[in-house]
């Protein structure tokens, strides 16, 4: 605990380990050639574990998490694992790098859902926002030009749609599940347990979860585990409450971007001209809905 009471006091470092942490998830889900469902369920299950001990740590130091936050951490496990398996299927249709920038809608349609759901006033730049996105998402697509790159580029694109959606609604559920500071493991491994039984339970009913681990395949999904699902997301647990929402907002651009040019080098990836143009638009549009003056502390 006392190495992450020491990234505090460094929460911009903190953001950028974590951003360049993410940005490999896609290529590690894409190297271990698993189904989307299985991906889904083993790169969660393996974080349980560590994500355990450091939930542990908390509540030795801390106390135990009230019912109402712990109910909250499940249900937002439903949604993380409908994101992932969604963001999965999405990595299959148009690519890491193209799926992992889809996925970041979630900035703009966090602000959203939260307008029409909790009656949080809606920012003008996140509506501003929206337009610009849902432009790049139609590049992204390969609807306009030639030569889009991806098996199917315009159901990635949908995909990526619902992936960004159901990320905001955890991203929302679990903001609301936490709201001290000094427990970024605690919710984390509530909803990470809770995903690996709803994706496991959505694997068995799409009928796409082989739960016979395989050699080299689930070494990387290990790794995808211990890196993203557990360093990169206390990284950013503990940066994002303690920056500038404009700073944030640059810092954690280096996932898509990352993933894009990782995709591009380790995989040959090569979007077209046109889908280029909308990872530029939609990274546009999500530094809009982003850069507004910090009000609240937020944690995902």
């Amino acid at each position: 605990m006392d190495s992450l009471e020491r990234l505090n006091a460094r929460p911009a470092l903190a953001a950028v380990a974590g951003a360049v942490t993410i940005a490999f998830s896609a290529i590690l889900v894409r190297l271990s050639h698993a189904s989307p469902s299985t991906a889904a369920v083993f790169r969660c299950a393996y974080a349980v574990p560590v994500l355990g001990v450091l939930a542990a740590l908390e509540w030795r130091r801390f106390g135990p998490r009230t019912r109402r936050d712990l109910m909250l951490s499940l249900v937002a496990g439903a949604f993380f694992a409908a994101d992932l398996i969604l963001w999965h299927n999405a990595i299959e249709d148009v690519g890491a790098g193209l799926a992992t920038v889809l996925g970041n809608l979630q900035v703009v349609l966090v602000g959203v859902l939260a307008w029409v759901f909790l009656s949080e006033r809606a920012e003008a730049r996140v509506l501003a926002a929206i337009p610009v996105v849902l432009a790049g998402v139609v590049l992204i697509s390969g609807a306009i030009g030639h030569g889009a790159y991806g098996r199917h580029p315009a159901r990635g694109a949908v995909f990526g749609i619902l992936t960004g959606i159901a990320y905001a609604v955890f991203i929302l559920i679990l903001r609301h599940a936490n709201n001290d500071l000094r427990r970024p493991a605690g919710p984390l491994f509530e909803a990470t347990l809770a995903a690996t039984v709803f994706a496991a339970l959505a694997g068995i009913v799409i009928g796409d979860v082989n739960f016979v681990p395989t050699w080299p395949g689930h070494g990387w999904l290990v790794l995808l585990g211990l890196s993203s699902q557990v360093m990169g997301w206390i990284l950013i647990s503990i940066s994002l409450p303690r920056l500038p929402a404009a700073l944030t907002s640059v810092l954690l651009t280096i996932q898509p971007v990352g993933s894009v040019l990782l995709g591009i080098a380790i995989f040959g990836e090569s979007p077209s001209g046109a889908q280029l143009a909308g990872v530029a638009v939609v990274l546009a549009g999500v530094m809009l809905a982003s850069l507004r003056p910090r009000k609240a502390a937020v944690v995902v």
